[in-house]
Formats: C-alpha cells, sequence, structure tokens
C-alpha cells in the first residue's frame, strides 16, 4: 500500500458512497434477530425469563446468539468488500477520466544548411540564415557580397500549453563560408521567442482552422549589423476529412528586419502562399507550400545594394508523426529565386522531455 492510495481509500468511508451503511444494518439485524428472541414451533418466547420460570430450549438462544453474531460479521465483511471493490473500479476509472496530462515540453532542435547566390539577400519562411548572412557580412572588405553558405542549428525550448497554443523560446548558432574564404567558427548569433495559436479550430466544420505564429528574433553580435527581425505568420487550413489527414493551405507571412544602424536598412518581406498536406496510415505526412516572396531590397554599409525582386517560392515538408500528432522527425527543403535560386535543408529532430 503507497500513500497515493490513501486518498482514494478515505472515499470508500464516507456516506455518500454507500457502502458502509448496508452492512452496519444487516448486522444489526442478525444481532437482534438472534438475541431478542427465539422461535419454538410458530410460538416467540422472550429470552427475557428466569432460570426458575425459562423453559430449557431458550437457554440455546446464546449459542445461538454468538452463531448469529459471526454469521453477521461475516456478511458484513462481505458485502463490504464487493462495495469497497465496485469504489475502487468507480474511482480508477473517475481517475483515468478526469487526469490532466502535462503539456508537451521539449528542444525543437532544427538543423539547417543553407546556400545564397552573390549579391543576394532571402529571408523566405525563415529568418535565422538571414541574420547568419548580415552577422559576416560587416566583416567584408568587398564591396559586393559573394555567394555564401552556412550550417546553423536553431535551439527553441517549446511548450504546447495545450492543443491550441504553443510557446517558445531559445538560440541559434552557425557556422558559415563566403566566397573563398574557409569556415567561421561555429558561435551563438542570435535568440528568438514566439508563439503559434489556433485563434479557430475547424472541428469539422465548414470554416478552417486560422493559425497565427509570431516571434520576435534579436541578434547578439556586436557588428554594426546587429538586428531585430519580428515575423508574423497567418495560416487557414481547411481539413477535407474527419481525421484531417488532408488538407488545403493559404497564408500569408510578413517580416520585418531592424538594423542598428542608420547607415543600414532592409525593406520588409511578404510571402503569399497556397499548398496543402496528406498524411498517410503509417504517419508520414507531406506538405508543400507554393507561392511568391516580394523583397524590398537592402542597403547595408558600404555594399552594393541588394536590389528588391518578386519570385516564386517552394517549400516541402516531409513529417513522420506520431498517433497524436505529435512531430518525431521532419525534413524540410526550401527553393527560394532571389532571383537565382537559394536552397535550404532543415532537419527537425525534438527532443521530448514529456511527451503525450
Amino acid at each position: 500500500m503507497t500513500w497515493v492510495n490513501l486518498p482514494r481509500r478515505r472515499k470508500y468511508t464516507t456516506p455518500s458512497t454507500g457502502s458502509t451503511p448496508a452492512p452496519r444494518r444487516l448486522l444489526v439485524f442478525f444481532a437482534d434477530k438472534w438475541s431478542s428472541q427465539s422461535v419454538i414451533g410458530n410460538h416467540r418466547l422472550s429470552t427475557n425469563f428466569t432460570n426458575a420460570t425459562a423453559p430449557r430450549r431458550p437457554r440455546l438462544a446464546p449459542a445461538r446468539s454468538a452463531r448469529g453474531v459471526a454469521l453477521s460479521v461475516l456478511v458484513s465483511f462481505f458485502l463490504s468488500g464487493v462495495a469497497l471493490a465496485k469504489d475502487k473500479d468507480d474511482d480508477e476509472e473517475d481517475g483515468k477520466a478526469t487526469k490532466s496530462a502535462l503539456p508537451n515540453f521539449y528542444l525543437d532542435m532544427r538543423t539547417i544548411y543553407a546556400t545564397l547566390p552573390a549579391g543576394a539577400l532571402s529571408i523566405g519562411f525563415s529568418a535565422p540564415p538571414l541574420l547568419s548572412r548580415l552577422a559576416n557580412l560587416s566583416s567584408l572588405g568587398t564591396r559586393t557580397a559573394p555567394s555564401s553558405q552556412s550550417l546553423s542549428v536553431d535551439l527553441p525550448l517549446t511548450v504546447d500549453v495545450n492543443d491550441r497554443l504553443s510557446v517558445y523560446g531559445g538560440v541559434s548558432g552557425a557556422t558559415s563560408q563566403a566566397g573563398s574564404d574557409p569556415w567561421t567558427a561555429f558561435s551563438i548569433y542570435a535568440f528568438t521567442v514566439g508563439f503559434q495559436a489556433d485563434i479557430y479550430q475547424q472541428n469539422g466544420g465548414m470554416f478552417p482552422t486560422i493559425t497565427v505564429q509570431s516571434n520576435a528574433t534579436r541578434s547578439i553580435s556586436d557588428s554594426p549589423l546587429a538586428t531585430t527581425t519580428y515575423n508574423t505568420i497567418l495560416e487557414a487550413g481547411y481539413a477535407l476529412n474527419a481525421d484531417e489527414t488532408r488538407g488545403l493551405l493559404a497564408g500569408a507571412q510578413y517580416t520585418r528586419v531592424l538594423v542598428d544602424t542608420p547607415l543600414a536598412r532592409v525593406s520588409p518581406d511578404i510571402v503569399g502562399y497556397v499548398g496543402g498536406y496528406y498524411q498517410w496510415d503509417n504517419n508520414w505526412k507531406l506538405t508543400g507550400r507554393f507561392g511568391a516572396q516580394h523583397f524590398g531590397g537592402a542597403q547595408l554599409l558600404n555594399l552594393t545594394p541588394f536590389p528588391a525582386f518578386t519570385q516564386p517560392i517552394v517549400r516541402l515538408d516531409f513529417d513522420r508523426m506520431d498517433d497524436d500528432d505529435n512531430r518525431l522527425f521532419g525534413i524540410t527543403a526550401q527553393i527560394a529565386w532571389t532571383p537565382k535560386p537559394a536552397y535550404q535543408l532543415t532537419l527537425r529532430t525534438p527532443l521530448y522531455a514529456i511527451k503525450n
């Protein structure tokens, strides 16, 4: 017996359960029957006779009374045991029904490899690769940004408060290589806080689920190109079946990058897209988004201005889910034309501390 079971045991002795009063009435009934009166033939004889006037047969009443008391006790214990067992089962079923699950708590680790052509900036569906590039541009002696590649890691600590709201916060680190220069040392360059919320859920209705995701990212760089980025995505998802394993998507993303120095300027980036998703019975899920990215251009210190453009963008997500729709593993591939193509490959490996 553990201390966890103590509150459950206390419920068995409360009057509301109805388990203990019945055995008490049985005990009193049998005790009164055998101790108060005896039956001879069809006549009831009182047990209040004296030794002189009482007949011989009523003298067996004490023995019968003892046997009756013993029998009543056994019956009482039996009925009490049945009632206790029933109450225990009911209590355990109620406990399962009312048990509140803890929220998911995990490190949503993302490893990102990205490439950019010379003289281009691209934000796409995620800002960290852009910030990684900005953190290294100020150290270049040339006036034109060379082609580059980077390997970055995002470590947002995420809490799924419920099935409608998730909050997260963490740091990003990267190593990069530009032109013919060697790879830089891996360093932490930014931290991010944000949330994702379903402000409306379809739940089999005619209106789609509306999801908003917003975050703020601050670079840790001490260079003149230290930045603060605000990113917001508004997406509508319409499920085509009751299990929500097939559906359509449409959304827009707005990104604003603020540079600490007045000598640099980055115009807003806007992405509009449509897409859909399909989840197989083995819980593999494919999601596609296809749209256009409009970037207003940028001027960074003494570098040649980055021209504005409006170009296509494509993103594909291939995820392994569990039965509760938690992501276990994911691969994301993105191609954004700037107008030359910029590639990005993301590997998602969530590390769960608590998973429901």
